[in-house]
């Protein structure tokens, strides 16, 4: 059973569409913030919710990569239906899905937020396929919110699954090596203030990207920390947002 406002949503409109793709362990609720702010501009939006996630921890270790690159891809069909043309948005791992799709896909433009290059090297992760099998899951690590309004109704799974873990470092290894294959526009978002994926990253996703340089920006935030759609610089993250599918499309909306 899908928890209480963690559900997919979809809001019809003009031929421009928005696919946007939450992060690890979240739901759709962290994208519904932006995805009504694009639906209310006239754009047609869809959130989709990936397998595993937005239901009970214990159905996020029987998934694999696959499964959550499946949920982007049934959502893509179903948008594909109804639009001309698509932008890939994701928060997070969401943005790592992103830019992975945006490199087979023909997405029109991708923007990915707070989207991480790696997980930082360690024991950990180095002996996390040995973990996995005895650690069922390992605690989150301090709350990065800078908006606590925000953070008390906000859901996500409370601990990282590790078997979850290890896929995520599967799907990141995916995107590196799709990376320099990307050349749809490209916008970046990341906070200084993100201590769950260091703002380093964005540079390192930048710098690998195969799409031309006049069609790439980075944009940094500076009072948020990693939900960046739900936290203080929500409306500079719509904002920037709504001008690059403007740029892009060369819409006038």
């Amino acid at each position: 059973m899908i928890v209480k406002n963690a559900e997919p949503f979809f809001s019809p409109g003009n031929s421009v569409g928005c696919l946007l793709i939450h992060g690890f362990t979240g739901s759709p609720m962290e994208m519904r913030p932006v995805g009504e702010y694009l639906a209310d501009q006239g754009f047609t939006v869809l959130g989709v919710r990936l397998a595993g996630h937005g239901t009970k921890i214990s159905d996020l270790p029987r998934t694999k990569w696959e499964d959550w690159s499946a949920s982007v891809l049934d959502g893509w069909n179903l948008l594909s239906s109804c639009t001309d043309s698509i932008f890939l948005i994701g928060l997070s791992m969401g943005g790592v899905l992103a830019l992975y799709h945006a490199s087979f896909l023909p997405a029109r433009g991708v923007i990915a937020l707070s989207a991480p290059y790696r997980i930082e090297p360690g024991l950990q992760l180095t002996f996390l396929p040995l973990l996995s099998k005895f650690i069922s899951y390992v605690p989150k690590g301090e709350s990065d919110w800078q908006d606590p309004n925000a953070h008390e109704d906000h859901f996500s799974y409370d601990r990282y699954p590790t078997k979850a873990i290890l896929e995520l470092t599967k799907l990141l290894a995916a995107m590196r090596d799709s990376l320099p294959k990307l050349k749809a526009p490209t916008l970046l978002m990341h906070s200084k203030k993100d201590t769950g994926v260091i703002p380093e990253n964005m540079n390192w996703i930048y710098r690998e990207l195969g799409t031309p340089e006049s069609e790439k920006k980075k944009v940094w935030l500076e009072n948020s920390g990693h939900v960046v759609t739900r936290d203080l610089d929500k409306k500079i993250v719509f904002e920037s947002i709504l001008g690059f599918i403007n740029q892009v499309s060369g819409s006038t909306l």
